[in-house]
């Protein structure tokens, strides 16, 4: 049987660590009460050193080269492109698993992102609407990756407007212990030399570029879709670059990767 990870699937699916610490807090101090007032169980199961622990831990942030190579590592090539849009439209792994065809304006070179897919625990998938108004957001999208995509639509999704972009077996709802196990993540990681890399480490690495390209406060904040100044801080570098800029930006840096990964001669 397999063995479940409430936290780190909460935190894959774009919960942080603050939230997840808290949880973890509250059902602590329930199941304490069960134990030692109520006498309705006997041991209190919440004893994980540092589960309550809000510091959050600087996460890693690959290269433009290392996010091209782990897309052409993903054993099913439908991967792929979930990877690179992941990573450059800095998605959460619910918004980019709940996108369907008309979410995608490849001509416009934008994603529209509506909605998310949350794993409850008993395993039921649920597609609900984003979180805050500030995660309702059109992203622009580099045009260095306009071809996968198309290649992507054009191989793997419905024809319908509503058809999901990324479906897991049997073309249900692509669930996190499905990806991981269809695309060998962990075998693409070792072969790398990237073990730890977790899915929410993608978006983080497109933040990254995004506000090294130039992005201002409330360019990145729009772009990650978040209320508060808070988490775009981290990233922001001061300019006012517009949105598109970023992208751009962002596809001129991965056009001049890809020409240094192809072989001379």
């Amino acid at each position: 049987m397999s063995r479940k990870h409430p936290a780190r699937d909460r935190l894959e699916q774009g919960a942080s660590i603050s939230t997840v610490a808290k949880a973890y807090r509250f059902l602590r101090a329930v199941l304490m009460t069960a134990a030692e007032e109520d006498k309705l169980i006997s041991l209190n199961p919440c004893r994980i050193k540092g589960a309550d622990n809000e510091h959050t831990p600087e996460r890693p942030v690959i290269t433009v080269s290392q996010v091209f190579e782990l897309a052409d590592r993903m054993a099913d090539r439908r991967f792929r492109a979930l990877i690179l849009l992941a990573t450059f439209a800095s998605l959460r792994w619910g918004e980019v698993i709940a996108l369907r065809r008309h979410d995608l304006d490849l001509a416009a070179r934008t994603v529209r992102v509506r909605e998310q897919l949350v794993e409850l625990d008993g395993g039921e998938m649920r597609l609900c609407p984003v979180k805050s108004k500030a995660g309702r957001r059109t992203i622009g999208i580099p045009a260095a990756i306009v071809p996968t995509l198309t290649e992507h639509l054009a191989s793997y999704v419905g024809p319908d407007e509503d058809a999901f972009v990324f479906l897991g077996k049997n073309s249900g709802f692509l669930r996190g212990g499905n990806f991981r196990r269809a695309a060998k993540w962990a075998d693409a990681l070792k072969e790398m030399g990237l073990m730890g890399l977790h899915f929410h480490d993608l978006r983080h690495t497109g933040n990254t570029l995004a506000a090294q390209s130039g992005a201002s406060l409330a360019d990145l904040k729009a772009r990650m879709g978040h209320d508060s100044d808070r988490a775009a801080l981290i990233y922001q570098h001061a300019t006012k670059d517009a949105d598109q800029r970023i992208a751009d930006a962002l596809s001129a840096r991965v056009e001049v990767d890809m020409r240094d990964r192809r072989p001379s001669g």
